[in-house]
């Protein structure tokens, strides 16, 4: 995969600065609504202010308009063609409509089909309605879902006026929205009041149990033990009372230990530690004056405890409850040496980005009668305060009794410590690797079987919606079990790999799981996901034997789902030591249990679709032997190191095993940025640039003076800025604006120290945190730092309109990324995208995969570019493929100039990324036909076949 683009600089081209990457585009199926918005038919507006500063505003095209009003929901009514239409409702106002962004899409991906129509909506911060396409599901971020919604979705005037549209063309409503509106009862409340039905809780629990003191009264009520907490509301002092508090709770008013954290914003927005009353009070008003909350919790830090978090699936029937507990989920953090202590706590940060900071154990490592009460306690939580369909639960095991309470009555005692229940979650993270589907696939629920499970007990509660629990399981039917290697017949075997020895590891993780969870929606399919396990200190010499000699994972449904590879690597460990299994198999065979007690009286329950296997170890040899002996195909999807530089190919094509992307000599080529530049130096004429590079080994920079390797770089690249970057690591890893010798120095202490991440504005120019390749990089590349006019997203326009884009246009170039598909020799460049970054030269790991930043424009806006200019620069990047030999599908990032079209190579990435909100995706959503993610998928294995031999 590599990159980041870098910001190099011509020697004698214009200064430029560049923008970043995503994308996203599409009208497809868009809900009938109560009235028609007018539409300008240009598709980029350009205001001149203040000379060459144009205001750009973007418009979807009246024909673009026009297919997307087409494609609208049947007329029929509820029931008259016996295909459920689910509304599914995104977004909202709180910090975590990134997440919510994610959890749509993977449920979008798992639950349509021939019996289930699924209708896309979103709420923007302020509370405005929008029916969207589903193509626009797959925008990155909250940022480019805003500033599109003028353009490619249709608004409603009021919410009011939204539950009208919503009562008349969806059968019922699957809230996605997390946070404020979506857990505390704001949806649900509009939609009781529409008589819509709906997945999940009721609008008057969702408030009791959203707001944490508020569900900590109602613990306490229902007879569970809870933290000892204090409120903080408003402004005013509450020095006084919370001192008397920490003395009450045997804490120092100096020094105690407690966590502070928003009453009202979800499960991890906002929460920190503090130390003493005056910290306290401090982060206290910190929340409120950011605006997260007005109301903050203060609870006691329980020292010693042991986190956790459990599923619980109600699988009763009509208004009758039968909420059973999966098996629990331990959350372990790891601080890996450069964390404080005060920064130990499982925050939003460590959730939702895939770093070594925290690991998960489902079942826990805890003794059986802990994780029994556990399961019990959430059941019976569940049953008490009124939840509905599924939740889930999160709470501390802690091995000494008395910490918060000497009360033996209330639920929380048991022979080996104390469970105490802290944080209620109504609408549950789905992303694909959530704790929802770690836990549902543990007891035999695939994404798609869980995700209709909870959408068929819902109906069950709606007499209009009955007739659909009879017809639904026949998609659940057509679930394929996963797991080892069968020998079907008629089947045709895929093996994605993933993983590896580089930092771009976890992102490979995750495009793996992304590639294999779409590709097994084709019955002609059995995919079978593979982790190509880290190197041990041993195995770090070059040689084939060594190669072959590495360990690859076959994994079984459940192991897959994991943030990092060393989780992966830990669980088929844990999986394959026979006391652990044989824990994991009687647990999981006592919550199938439980499950069958109510899922037997279900018409619509097709029965559980995962079954419960060992992972296989292998060597890589003996993997790519049997990928022949099944005569599978391999995808590819291990970004850097030996996935990216020939090295597999070479071993697979040795075997005569078919594989996905280009062949080895291209691969080796686009590895080696240096010598990729030197395939494309002899197409200058054609209008292919290439950006000048030193490579330098990490022994210079640590052994050498860095003023003096500094000084050689700058004459050397004629450049006063320079970019860094590891020569086989990429994705942001490790990449730095230098401006300075110091900055050299900043970078090369970082690498010999071997740190996990530079601080945030460490270097002489403002920037996010650095993460480092983890081992360090051997060899760094060293470029120009090309310096393009800024595109800006600004909130404003002259005329007063929202959501314009501010460009100057004095260098004339741009950034782009484009991916490349098809045969060697007829490569097809997709569209190009350019991204408008709001901050920072680089995108950080936050950005990537924290909801991010970034309004992506894809295709580029006329106005921008022009079409001719476009046209000659998709040629360019086509002659640039197959002048690499490229094949199957890559990437390539570069410059482009947007009046003559001429393009200046950054890189070409032959294993790009492969994420649910890739580049790749978003671009293959405005080919004509559009594909979507299961369709571009099967492309590319397809294209496997065409390789050239």
């Amino acid at each position: 995969m590599a990159s980041t683009l870098s910001r190099p600089s011509l020697s004698n081209a214009p200064s430029f600065r560049a923008s970043r990457t995503t994308i996203q585009r599409s009208s497809d199926r868009l809900p009938r609504l109560p009235f028609h918005r007018p539409f300008v038919s240009s598709d980029l507006v350009w205001e001149n202010r203040r000379s060459t500063r144009r205001f750009l505003e973007i418009r979807t095209p009246c024909a673009a308009k026009k297919a997307a009003e087409d494609r609208v929901v049947g007329e029929k009514g509820r029931g008259g063609d016996g295909v459920l239409r689910v509304g599914l409702i995104c977004g909202g106002p709180s910090a975590e409509r990134g997440i919510s962004l994610n959890s749509a899409r993977s449920v979008l991906d798992h639950i349509q089909g021939d019996d289930l129509d699924v209708f896309c909506y979103y709420i923007d911060s302020n509370l405005n309605a929008y029916a969207i396409s589903s193509a626009q599901l797959y925008s990155n971020t909250p940022s480019d879902f805003d500033f599109k919604l003028e353009s490619l979705a249709l608004g409603f005037r009021s919410l009011s006026e939204f539950t009208t549209h919503l009562a008349s063309n969806v059968d019922i409503v699957f809230p996605v929205i997390h946070g404020r509106f979506g857990e505390d009862g704001g949806i649900q409340e509009l939609l009781e009041k529409a008589n819509i039905p709906f997945v999940g809780t009721p609008s008057d629990q969702c408030r009791r149990a959203f707001d944490k003191y508020d569900a900590s009264l109602e613990l306490q009520k229902q007879g569970f033990i809870t933290v000892p907490n204090f409120l903080m509301q408003g402004r005013k002092s509450h020095k006084s009372e919370l001192s008397k508090w920490f003395g009450s709770n045997k804490l120092n008013v100096e020094t105690g230990k407690v966590v502070v954290k928003p009453a009202r914003a979800g499960s991890s927005i906002g929460v920190t530690v503090a130390y003493g009353v005056d910290d306290c009070i401090m982060k206290g008003n910190d929340i409120i004056s950011q605006g997260i909350d007005d109301k903050v919790v203060v609870e006691v830090f329980l020292e010693g405890g042991k986190e956790f978090t459990a599923i619980v699936l109600d699988v009763g029937s009509s208004f009758n409850y039968h909420p059973v507990a999966f098996l629990p989920t331990e959350v372990e953090l790891q601080l890996l040496g450069d964390l404080t202590e005060i920064d130990g706590i499982f925050n939003y940060r460590r959730k939702y980005l895939p770093t070594r900071q925290v690991a998960y154990h489902t079942p826990p490592r805890f003794s059986i009668d802990v994780i029994e009460y556990i399961r019990k306690g959430a059941s019976l939580l569940f049953h008490k305060l009124g939840l509905r369909d599924f939740a889930r639960i999160d709470g501390w095991f802690l091995p000494r009794v008395d910490i918060v309470s000497k009360d033996s009555t209330k639920f929380g005692k048991c022979e080996s410590g104390t469970i105490v229940f802290t944080d209620i979650n109504l609408i549950s993270g789905m992303e694909q690797t959530s704790f929802l589907f770690q836990q549902a696939s543990k007891v035999g629920f695939s994404h798609s079987n869980i995700l209709r499970s909870i959408i068929q007990r819902a109906c069950s509660r709606y007499s209009t919606l009955a007739s659909y629990n009879d017809a639904l399981p026949r998609k659940l039917k057509s679930s394929k079990q996963s797991g080892g290697f069968s020998q079907k017949r008629g089947i045709k075997r895929v093996f994605v790999i993933f993983g590896g020895d580089t930092s771009e590891r976890q992102v490979s993780l995750i495009s793996g799981t992304n590639v294999w969870l779409n590709l097994q929606a084709f019955g002609d399919l059995e995919v079978t996901p593979c982790l190509l396990s880290p190197s041990s200190d041993n195995d770090n010499q070059d040689g084939k034997e060594n190669t072959l000699s590495r360990t690859v994972w076959s994994l079984p449904y459940s192991l897959v789902l994991r943030h990092t590879t060393e989780e992966v690597v830990d669980a088929c460990l844990e999986a394959t030591e026979p006391d652990r299994a044989a824990l994991t198999s009687q647990l999981r065979n006592d919550v199938m249990a439980d499950l069958m007690l109510g899922l037997n009286n279900q018409s619509w329950f097709a029965g559980f679709d995962i079954s419960h296997v060992a992972p296989v170890q292998l060597s890589l040899g003996q993997w790519i032997k049997q990928a022949r002996e099944v005569q599978a195909t391999v995808f590819i999807a291990v970004h850097g190191g030996i996935g990216e530089d020939g090295t597999l190919q070479s071993l697979l094509e040795a075997e005569g095993v078919p594989y996905t992307g280009p062949g080895a000599m291209a691969s080796k080529t686009c590895m080696d940025k240096v010598a990729t530049s030197l395939a494309l130096s002899n197409l200058e004429c054609l209008g292919v640039l290439t950006i000048n590079k030193d490579v330098r080994s990490k022994e210079e920079l640590l052994n050498e003076s860095v003023l003096d390797i500094w000084h050689i770089l700058t004459e050397k690249l004629q450049s006063k800025t320079l970019c860094v970057k590891p020569a086989r690591d990429g994705c942001s890893t490790g990449v730095a604006r230098l401006c300075c010798a110091d900055d050299l120095e900043v970078y090369a202490t970082a690498l010999r120290d071997g740190l996990l991440r530079i601080p945030s504005n460490s270097l002489s120019k403002a920037h996010g945190v650095i993460e480092m390749p983890n081992p360090p990089s051997e060899r760094l590349i060293f470029e120009p730092f090309i310096e393009t006019d800024e595109i800006v997203l600004s909130s404003k326009s002259a005329n007063g309109d929202s959501n314009h884009l501010i460009w100057e246009g004095k260098s004339r170039w741009v950034e782009i990324t484009v991916g490349v598909m098809g045969t060697r020799g007829a490569m097809h460049s997709l569209s190009p995208s350019i991204t408008v970054k709001e901050s920072g030269d680089i995108l950080s790991l936050e950005e990537k995969f924290q909801g991010g930043t970034g309004i992506n424009l894809t295709p580029p806006p006329s106005s921008i570019i022009s079409e001719a200019a476009l046209e000659r620069c998709k040629h360019r990047i086509e002659v640039i493929a197959n002048t690499l030999g490229l094949e199957g599908f890559s990437r390539i990032d570069a410059f482009v100039n947007v009046d003559s079209g001429e393009v200046l190579v950054i890189e070409a990435n032959t294993v790009p990324g492969m994420t649910p909100s890739t580049v790749l995706i978003h671009q293959a959503l405005v080919e004509d036909p559009p594909m979507y993610p299961q369709q571009f998928f099967r492309r590319l294995l397809d294209l496997s076949s065409k390789k050239s031999k």
